[in-house]
Protein backbone atom coordinates (compact mmCIF):
# COMPACT_ATOMS: atom_id res chain seq x y z
CA UNK A 1 0.00 0.00 0.00
CA UNK A 2 2.64 2.57 0.84
CA UNK A 3 4.37 1.88 -2.30
CA UNK A 4 1.19 2.37 -4.08
CA UNK A 5 0.77 5.79 -2.32
CA UNK A 6 4.77 6.53 -3.35
CA UNK A 7 4.13 5.89 -6.78
CA UNK A 8 0.66 8.03 -7.02
CA UNK A 9 2.64 10.65 -5.34
CA UNK A 10 5.38 10.63 -8.02
CA UNK A 11 2.70 10.66 -10.69
CA UNK A 12 0.41 13.53 -9.65
CA UNK A 13 3.77 15.65 -8.53
CA UNK A 14 5.69 14.86 -11.25
CA UNK A 15 7.43 18.22 -12.07
CA UNK A 16 8.59 18.68 -8.54
CA UNK A 17 9.82 15.56 -8.10
CA UNK A 18 11.55 16.07 -11.54
CA UNK A 19 13.21 19.15 -10.81
CA UNK A 20 14.21 17.73 -7.25
CA UNK A 21 16.15 14.93 -9.45
CA UNK A 22 17.75 17.46 -11.88
CA UNK A 23 19.14 19.52 -9.19
CA UNK A 24 20.42 16.06 -7.24
CA UNK A 25 21.52 13.61 -10.24
CA UNK A 26 22.40 16.01 -13.31
CA UNK A 27 22.96 14.63 -16.55
CA UNK A 28 22.27 11.15 -15.18
CA UNK A 29 18.57 12.27 -15.29
CA UNK A 30 18.30 12.09 -18.75
CA UNK A 31 19.15 8.29 -18.84
CA UNK A 32 16.53 7.89 -16.00
CA UNK A 33 13.64 9.51 -18.39
CA UNK A 34 15.47 7.46 -21.44
CA UNK A 35 15.06 4.07 -19.45
CA UNK A 36 11.27 5.28 -17.99
CA UNK A 37 10.08 5.59 -22.10
CA UNK A 38 12.17 2.41 -22.65
CA UNK A 39 10.23 0.46 -20.29
CA UNK A 40 6.69 1.92 -20.64
CA UNK A 41 6.52 1.68 -24.91
CA UNK A 42 9.12 -1.87 -24.48
CA UNK A 43 8.58 -3.93 -21.76
CA UNK A 44 4.88 -5.42 -21.88
CA UNK A 45 5.14 -5.92 -18.67
CA UNK A 46 5.69 -2.25 -17.26
CA UNK A 47 2.00 -0.56 -18.80
CA UNK A 48 1.56 1.62 -15.72
CA UNK A 49 4.54 3.75 -15.71
CA UNK A 50 4.27 7.26 -17.01
CA UNK A 51 4.17 8.40 -20.27
CA UNK A 52 1.86 11.51 -21.52
CA UNK A 53 2.23 12.83 -18.10
CA UNK A 54 6.01 12.22 -18.04
CA UNK A 55 6.63 13.90 -21.52
CA UNK A 56 4.59 16.67 -20.70
CA UNK A 57 6.35 17.25 -16.99
CA UNK A 58 9.94 17.24 -19.23
CA UNK A 59 9.00 20.50 -20.68
CA UNK A 60 7.26 21.96 -18.29
CA UNK A 61 10.34 21.61 -15.72
CA UNK A 62 12.98 22.48 -19.05
CA UNK A 63 10.94 25.22 -19.35
CA UNK A 64 12.15 26.62 -15.70
CA UNK A 65 16.10 27.87 -16.46
CA UNK A 66 17.22 26.70 -12.89
CA UNK A 67 16.51 23.49 -13.53
CA UNK A 68 19.13 22.83 -16.02
CA UNK A 69 17.27 20.45 -18.05
CA UNK A 70 18.01 20.91 -21.66
CA UNK A 71 14.77 20.86 -23.46
CA UNK A 72 16.28 19.47 -26.95
CA UNK A 73 18.76 16.45 -25.22
CA UNK A 74 15.53 15.07 -23.27
CA UNK A 75 13.35 14.93 -26.43
CA UNK A 76 15.84 13.28 -28.51
CA UNK A 77 16.71 10.67 -25.98
CA UNK A 78 12.43 9.96 -24.92
CA UNK A 79 12.28 10.25 -28.85
CA UNK A 80 14.83 7.19 -29.19
CA UNK A 81 13.62 5.44 -26.32
CA UNK A 82 9.95 5.58 -27.87
CA UNK A 83 11.67 3.99 -31.17
CA UNK A 84 13.83 1.46 -29.50
CA UNK A 85 11.04 0.38 -27.24
CA UNK A 86 8.53 -0.07 -29.47
CA UNK A 87 10.86 -1.95 -31.64
CA UNK A 88 12.41 -4.23 -28.96
CA UNK A 89 8.39 -5.15 -27.86
CA UNK A 90 7.32 -5.93 -31.65
CA UNK A 91 10.47 -8.73 -32.25
CA UNK A 92 9.73 -10.11 -28.10
CA UNK A 93 5.73 -10.25 -29.46
CA UNK A 94 7.29 -12.00 -32.59
CA UNK A 95 9.18 -14.63 -31.08
CA UNK A 96 8.21 -15.03 -27.43
CA UNK A 97 4.23 -13.57 -27.51
CA UNK A 98 2.47 -16.95 -26.11
CA UNK A 99 5.31 -17.63 -23.53
CA UNK A 100 5.18 -14.08 -22.19
CA UNK A 101 1.74 -14.39 -21.50
CA UNK A 102 1.85 -17.58 -19.42
CA UNK A 103 4.29 -16.12 -17.92
CA UNK A 104 3.38 -13.05 -16.48
CA UNK A 105 -0.58 -13.78 -16.84
CA UNK A 106 -1.33 -10.93 -13.98
CA UNK A 107 0.87 -7.96 -15.93
CA UNK A 108 -0.16 -9.51 -19.66
CA UNK A 109 -3.70 -9.60 -19.06
CA UNK A 110 -6.04 -10.94 -22.03
CA UNK A 111 -8.84 -8.18 -21.49
CA UNK A 112 -5.61 -5.30 -22.58
CA UNK A 113 -4.47 -7.98 -25.50
CA UNK A 114 -8.22 -7.72 -26.73
CA UNK A 115 -8.91 -3.99 -26.62
CA UNK A 116 -5.65 -3.94 -28.12
CA UNK A 117 -7.14 -6.30 -31.12
CA UNK A 118 -10.39 -3.90 -31.32
CA UNK A 119 -8.32 -1.26 -31.97
CA UNK A 120 -6.07 -2.49 -35.07
CA UNK A 121 -9.73 -3.99 -36.18
CA UNK A 122 -10.90 -0.36 -36.52
CA UNK A 123 -7.78 1.63 -37.64
CA UNK A 124 -5.19 -1.31 -38.85
CA UNK A 125 -1.19 -0.24 -38.82
CA UNK A 126 -2.28 3.32 -37.72
CA UNK A 127 -2.67 1.85 -34.21
CA UNK A 128 0.54 2.02 -33.70
CA UNK A 129 0.47 5.81 -34.23
CA UNK A 130 -2.89 6.35 -32.42
CA UNK A 131 -1.70 4.08 -29.48
CA UNK A 132 1.27 6.47 -28.86
CA UNK A 133 -1.52 8.57 -27.15
CA UNK A 134 -3.23 5.93 -25.52
CA UNK A 135 -1.76 4.34 -22.32
CA UNK A 136 -1.89 0.75 -21.65
CA UNK A 137 -2.82 0.16 -25.78
CA UNK A 138 0.98 1.87 -25.79
CA UNK A 139 2.58 -0.42 -24.29
CA UNK A 140 0.27 -3.84 -25.77
CA UNK A 141 0.51 -2.30 -29.63
CA UNK A 142 3.53 -3.02 -30.54
CA UNK A 143 3.29 -6.50 -28.61
CA UNK A 144 0.56 -7.30 -30.40
CA UNK A 145 1.78 -6.41 -33.85
CA UNK A 146 4.74 -8.61 -33.66
CA UNK A 147 1.98 -11.58 -32.62
CA UNK A 148 0.02 -10.89 -35.65
CA UNK A 149 3.13 -10.68 -38.08
CA UNK A 150 2.30 -7.02 -39.24
CA UNK A 151 5.26 -6.19 -42.06
CA UNK A 152 8.14 -5.48 -40.30
CA UNK A 153 9.09 -2.20 -42.72
CA UNK A 154 5.24 -1.00 -42.60
CA UNK A 155 5.49 -1.17 -38.64
CA UNK A 156 8.59 0.81 -38.60
CA UNK A 157 6.95 3.66 -40.60
CA UNK A 158 4.39 3.56 -37.84
CA UNK A 159 6.66 2.99 -35.03
CA UNK A 160 8.93 6.39 -36.21
CA UNK A 161 6.22 8.37 -36.95
CA UNK A 162 4.08 7.75 -34.29
CA UNK A 163 7.25 8.54 -31.58
CA UNK A 164 7.59 11.56 -33.51
CA UNK A 165 3.77 13.28 -33.14
CA UNK A 166 4.17 11.80 -29.30
CA UNK A 167 7.03 13.70 -27.91
CA UNK A 168 6.85 16.38 -30.54
CA UNK A 169 3.43 17.23 -29.43
CA UNK A 170 3.31 16.58 -26.04
CA UNK A 171 6.59 18.00 -24.77
CA UNK A 172 6.14 21.36 -26.45
CA UNK A 173 3.07 21.70 -24.71
CA UNK A 174 4.51 21.05 -21.56
CA UNK A 175 7.43 23.71 -22.25
CA UNK A 176 4.74 26.54 -22.99
CA UNK A 177 2.28 25.75 -20.23
CA UNK A 178 4.62 24.28 -17.68
CA UNK A 179 5.83 27.65 -16.81
CA UNK A 180 2.55 29.44 -16.04
CA UNK A 181 1.94 29.68 -12.91
CA UNK A 182 -1.81 28.35 -12.77
CA UNK A 183 -0.25 24.82 -14.22
CA UNK A 184 2.65 25.23 -11.61
CA UNK A 185 0.00 25.54 -8.87
CA UNK A 186 -2.11 22.69 -10.00
CA UNK A 187 0.02 20.68 -12.16
CA UNK A 188 -1.42 17.99 -10.62
CA UNK A 189 -4.75 18.45 -11.70
CA UNK A 190 -3.22 19.35 -15.52
CA UNK A 191 -1.48 15.28 -14.70
CA UNK A 192 -5.38 13.73 -14.10
CA UNK A 193 -6.21 16.02 -17.20
CA UNK A 194 -4.02 14.52 -19.11
CA UNK A 195 -4.57 10.39 -18.10
CA UNK A 196 -8.08 11.25 -18.24
CA UNK A 197 -7.63 12.45 -22.34
CA UNK A 198 -5.99 9.81 -22.84
CA UNK A 199 -8.24 7.06 -21.91
CA UNK A 200 -10.87 8.37 -23.61
CA UNK A 201 -11.05 6.74 -26.86
CA UNK A 202 -10.69 3.42 -24.39
CA UNK A 203 -13.70 4.75 -22.64
CA UNK A 204 -15.57 5.37 -25.93
CA UNK A 205 -14.92 1.73 -27.57
CA UNK A 206 -16.00 0.03 -23.87
CA UNK A 207 -19.26 2.52 -24.03
CA UNK A 208 -19.83 1.47 -27.76
CA UNK A 209 -19.28 -2.38 -27.52
CA UNK A 210 -21.15 -2.86 -24.30
CA UNK A 211 -23.99 -0.91 -26.37
CA UNK A 212 -23.75 -3.28 -29.39
CA UNK A 213 -23.77 -6.26 -27.07
CA UNK A 214 -27.04 -4.73 -25.61
CA UNK A 215 -28.43 -3.66 -28.76
CA UNK A 216 -27.17 -6.09 -31.45
CA UNK A 217 -29.73 -5.01 -34.06
CA UNK A 218 -28.36 -1.40 -33.65
CA UNK A 219 -32.19 -0.39 -32.80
Amino acid sequence: MELLKTFLDYVLHLQDHLFELTQRFGAWVYAMLFAIIFAETGLVITPVLPGDSLVFAVGAVAANEKSGLNIWIAGGLMLLAAIIGDTVNYWVGAKFGTRVQAWFPRLVRQSHIDKTHAFYEKYGGKTIILARFVPIVRTFAPFVAGMGAMNYGRFMMFNIVGAILWIGLILPCGWYFGGREFVKRRFEVIVLGIIFVSILPMVFEWWKARRQRRNPSGQ
